[in-house]
């Protein structure tokens, strides 16, 4: 099974590039991945993960996300290789996103960079949950009392 869930940061805007012939759109990003523990010397790390994303996914995310946007992504972990100009093999990993989804809102068109209303603001730490990151208008909260398990 080859299987990757990830909740990051873009650390810059995603690059929307279309295949030669096919014209299929694909972006490419980096998420920035906290870790989950700090280190020894109690300073929070990150992993700066490379994603690639294909089709309309590739569109949105192009039009709708930009640096430091909160974003989710599900898809495969990728090995790929290439020779490089100067003569030399490189080696790439990467995830192919199945799936990805916008926690926060804002982007380089359409929507003028606003932020989704309620609770947006943070800090680098990242010290709220998700859930308080994802602020949608048809999102009803429900009381603890209400759920039945």
């Amino acid at each position: 099974m080859n299987k990757v869930v990830l909740i990051g940061r873009l650390t810059k805007d995603p690059e929307l590039k279309f295949t030669p012939g096919s014209g299929n759109a694909v972006a490419t990003f980096t998420l920035a991945v906290d870790r989950r523990l700090p280190n020894k010397d109690g300073v929070r790390e990150a992993d700066f993960v490379p994603i690639v994303v294909w089709g309309k996914q590739a569109e949105s995310t192009a039009n709708y996300m930009s640096k430091g946007k909160l974003m989710g992504v599900s898809g495969r972990i990728q090995t790929r290789s290439y020779d490089a100009k100067d003569g030399t093999k490189r080696y790439v990993t990467e995830v192919v996103a199945d799936e990805v989804q916008f926690l926060e809102w804002g982007g380089n068109n359409g929507n003028n960079g606003n932020k989704p209303s309620g609770r947006e603001e943070y800090d680098s730490n990242y010290s709220k949950s998700v859930d308080e990151f994802s602020s949608g208008s048809d999102i009803t909260p429900i009381d603890d009392g209400d759920i039945p398990f």
